[in-house]
């Protein structure tokens, strides 16, 4: 089939390369402008525009879809042009508008890392973490005017492990839901595969703000080591220690706690000569590493050397 492919993020280009060496022929990419990042703030291309420029693949960059503005009646032209039958998604970042949903006979074909109606919305891999599902994947589904509601062609499914942070489960399921994608591509030129409604109930995983990444100590500690998890790598869960804000990576629930410790309550940090222990609602979680502001993430101990020891130190 000839296909244009929609996509930004990492986890995109996994499935853009899959379908580049599938026997589809890829005409172009639509993805989101250049943007600024780095410590530099310099322009950067999407890891998606580098995937196609790599391979002399043409690169749409509209700035707004909405028709009536001249990037959305450009776009539209340039469909036309192309022709494509199908145009599959990834983690593209912009609405679809109701009016460009028929511009293939296929439509638009989006990958999703949930098993629908489970976790639509922006951030599935956080949210099935976050409330410590055992079990998450991927689905292929028809793009409709509903939020991640549209008719499903296919799943695969991906066991979630005592110790995944997001980008590890984020990594697993961009390669296999990129094989889902290039089979879901396969059916839809073969006529053999057809869409299936969606069957269970709904949940939601909203876009996560900064906000929603800080710690609540009087948590149990299975509650802090999922969203630590859920949030690792961005937006990165943070804690305070008085005015300083520090981002925490994943903890460890295993270790016994010292006796000397004595009973931490929630938020109160307690010192070994090896380990740096904070109290929970439940008990204690071990510390790995920190990130103190403007600073590298180092081991919490090596951290914690540099505090004033001889006071009671907090993390709220």
């Amino acid at each position: 089939m000839r296909l244009v492919f929609a996509g930004t993020p990492e986890p995109a280009v996994v499935a853009l390369r899959r379908l580049i060496e599938s026997e589809h022929e890829v005409l172009a990419v639509l993805t989101r402008p250049d943007a600024q990042r780095g410590r530099g703030r310099s322009l950067r291309p999407s890891p998606v525009k580098a995937c196609a420029e790599e391979h002399g693949i043409e690169v749409l960059t509209p700035r707004s879809l909405k028709p009536g503005t001249e990037d959305g009646e450009q776009l539209r032209e340039r469909l036309r042009e192309l022709a494509p039958d199908c145009l599959p998604v990834v983690a593209y970042g912009q609405l679809i508008t109701p009016d460009l949903l028929d511009v293939a006979p296929h439509g638009w074909v989006n990958l999703h890392f949930s098993l629908l109606p489970a976790w639509r919305g922006a951030a599935p891999v956080q949210a099935a973490i976050a409330h410590g599902d055992d079990i998450t994947g991927a689905s292929t589904f028809r793009i409709e005017e509903g939020l991640d509601t549209g008719p499903v062609f296919g799943t695969v499914t991906e066991p979630i492990g005592p110790k995944d942070t997001a980008d590890d489960l984020l990594t697993r399921l961009a390669y296999s839901g990129a094989d889902l994608l290039a089979a879901t591509m396969d059916g839809l030129d073969a006529g053999t595969l057809e869409a299936q409604p969606q069957r269970g109930e709904a949940t939601y995983a909203a876009k996560i703000a900064v906000e929603d990444a800080r710690i609540d100590w009087n948590a149990p500690d299975f509650d802090i080591d999922r969203k630590i998890r859920a949030h690792t790598p961005g937006p990165g869960a943070w804690t305070m220690l008085g005015e300083s804000r520090l981002k925490i990576a994943p903890v460890s629930r295993e270790d016994a706690v010292p006796e000397s410790l004595g009973e931490l309550r929630p938020g109160q940090i307690g010192l070994t000569k090896k380990d740096v222990f904070v109290g929970t609602a439940t008990r204690p979680v071990r510390l790995s590493e920190v990130q103190a502001p403007g600073k590298r993430r180092m081991g919490a101990r090596d951290w914690a050397r540099g505090l004033h020891t001889d006071e009671e130190l907090w993390l709220s």
